[in-house]
């Protein structure tokens, strides 16, 4: 089976390797561009939660924030990150979309700084009220799409991207918001991982994998 990943190149040796640990072949279609906004320390002092909502936002907020108050991923991806900077999240909601956390969030909310991508969904940080500091933008590439079986999403920036070049393989999801905005670019998604994570993308394809004659 010819797996598609989409992640920058940076970022995808450790899902390159786990898919091909279980056997699939993958072509490397990196369609995202990480670029950082700043290098201005975020101050965290006076805050009560910081929401990280990607595992990009964790590595900027690792390198960038002082003082940090407690932190709110948005999934376990995100957490993994943060953890990996030795930062813990104190809250992760058991759904790993923005909605997810909005349902979940502990309330009262006390005093809320939203770090994302350069121009994220408005809604979150209207509704809780938060501050909001630009981590990075994401620029979209536009390589022409190899031939595949399936491709792995593990964004909706990447799903616009693979859709916007032309790509039209079968979509194995990261989780929920990304399987809806596949779906919104007029892609079949064929999988979604069971937990919101590089392990359940892996998980994803494996069950992909085992259910047809490649």
């Amino acid at each position: 089976m010819r797996v598609i990943v989409t992640r920058p190149r940076s970022q995808a040796r450790p899902l390159v390797a786990a898919l091909e640990a279980i056997g699939a072949e993958v072509v490397e279609c990196p369609l995202i561009e990480i670029e950082r906004t700043s290098d201005e320390p975020i101050d965290g002092t006076g805050y009560d939660w910081l929401i990280v909502t990607s595992p990009n936002g964790a590595d900027e907020v690792a390198r960038r924030a002082i003082n940090l108050p407690r932190i709110a991923a948005v999934g376990p991806g995100t957490a993994e990150a943060l953890r990996e900077h030795g930062i813990e999240a104190a809250f992760v909601p058991r759904e790993s979309s923005q909605e997810g956390l909005l349902r979940e969030f502990p309330r009262p909310t006390g005093r809320v700084l939203f770090a994302a991508a350069e121009g994220a969904r408005r809604r979150p940080i209207d509704e809780l009220q938060a501050d909001f500091v630009p981590l990075y933008r994401t620029r979209l590439l536009t390589p022409d799409p190899p031939d595949g079986d399936a491709v792995v999403l593990a964004s909706g920036s990447a799903a616009r991207a693979y859709a916007g070049v032309g790509g039209s393989a079968p979509a194995v999801s990261i989780g929920p918001e990304t399987t809806r905005v596949a779906r919104s670019v007029g892609l079949e998604v064929v999988g979604e991982a069971p937990t919101h994570d590089l392990a359940g993308l892996v998980a994803a394809v494996r069950d992909l994998m085992n259910s047809r004659p490649w």
